[in-house]
């Protein structure tokens, strides 16, 4: 199915902007808002609280565990119901067992996305945080990493695709690497799960991943999920406990329920799953390998049009098989926040990032957006 003709934005609430902010927050679908509401109003009418609502509940539940799961290929008793992708990296680094002598092994540091940088940067007070250095699209040396990893690697923690330049890591090589050596992997997963195309994620053979829904899935805010290897969960320890994640076996002492339940403790976002749900549905109608060569085709245009401009320098792989639809560049002697809010008065809205400490504009469309809105923006960029 070639999607480049076809116009999407029927389906979406909007106003005339032309949105290229999706790797931070898309826009989401009508027909998400109404399942929502829908849910809302059946859950209701069969008492939120009642022999119905809980059976009513629990089979929407189980369809939309495994409708992520077939999204991303696992079990679906090892998807597990956050709120965002930082949840699912606070479960690993909090959950993981350490002593003196552990260490992890992180990505460039500051050249990482805050979300997979701040939480193992607490625990450098009591281990050893070892970084690999990047290169200015964020790529590293494989050699580096198996140099970094010993016998006191309790977790290698990467990004599947970065939030600045878009550069896609070789997980499954390093993996494959990983997987040798017995040593923890958890992949953020925020800037490729669904836009990434059909991919079996599996092939990462990472023990943990974590993305959100509001992303590329066109899901409403506060839905993550976290993935956890079922082989995998008895290295975590939770971060919190209820009944809805253990129990009591005598009067002093508590075990832990089987996976997902040992990780969510609490009523979770149910409506807002039923919305991600249906997002997730009203993409694959279309399907993810064509939303993917869309995507690909208007970064590839806003690339090259960007590059025609005097003063304008890209960032991210020239190779775009190494790379997302994420295009990011910077513009000489503009403050990347001035050129935003611009932008903005004319309805275009793009975003304002770092690469380590230096301020860069991202744009990110996605399958809704058009060549002609891609032509737009960079006719204004133009004229600043």
């Amino acid at each position: 199915m070639n999607l480049d003709s076809t116009d999407f934005m029927q389906d979406f609430p909007q106003d005339g902007k032309i949105y290229l902010n999706n790797a931070s927050v898309s826009l989401m679908p009508f027909s998400s808002i109404e399942a929502m509401k829908n849910f809302l109003v059946n859950y209701s009418i069969k008492g939120p609280d009642s022999i119905d609502s809980d059976v009513f509940l629990k089979e929407k539940l189980i369809r939309i565990r495994r409708t992520i799961s077939n999204l991303i290929h696992c079990r679906p008793e090892e998807i597990v119901f956050t709120q965002s992708t930082t949840d699912g990296v606070n479960m690993v680094a909090t959950g993981l067992s350490f002593d003196s002598k552990s260490n992890v092994v992180i990505r460039g540091m500051a050249h990482e996305h805050h979300a997979n940088y701040y939480p193992w940067l607490r625990l450098s007070q009591k281990l050893s945080l070892k970084s690999l250095k990047t290169d200015l699209n964020g790529f590293f040396d494989i050699k580096e990493l198996h140099n970094l990893v010993d016998k006191n690697t309790k977790c290698v923690a990467l990004s599947h695709a970065l939030y600045n330049t878009g550069a896609i890591l070789p997980v499954e090589e390093i993996g494959e690497y990983l997987e040798k050596n017995n040593v923890p992997y958890f992949i953020d997963t925020a800037q490729t799960v669904g836009c990434f195309g059909e991919y079996d994620f599996k092939k990462t053979k990472s023990n943990f991943m974590s993305f959100n829904g509001s992303k590329w899935l066109c899901g409403p805010m506060g839905t993550g999920i976290f993935y956890c290897k079922k082989e995998s969960s008895k290295l975590l320890e939770p971060s919190s406990i209820g009944g809805e994640s253990a129990m009591v076996y005598d009067e002093t002492n508590l075990v832990y329920k089987d996976i997902p339940d040992k990780f969510q403790t609490g009523f979770r976002n149910y409506v807002g799953f039923v919305g991600l749900e249906a997002s997730i549905n009203y993409m694959l109608q279309f399907g993810l390998n064509n939303i993917h060569s869309k995507i690909m085709k208007l970064s590839n245009q806003m690339r090259e049009e960007l590059s025609k401009i005097s003063g304008i320098t890209l960032f991210g792989p020239e190779d775009q098989s190494k790379r997302t639809s994420i295009v990011s560049f910077s513009i000489d002697g503009q403050e990347p926040q001035k050129i935003v809010e611009l932008l903005e008065k004319k309805k275009i809205v793009i975003a304002v990032r770092e690469i380590v400490d230096k301020k860069i504009l991202r744009a990110s469309p996605h399958f809704f957006n058009s060549e002609e809105e891609i032509q737009k923006v960079v006719d204004e960029i133009r004229k600043l």
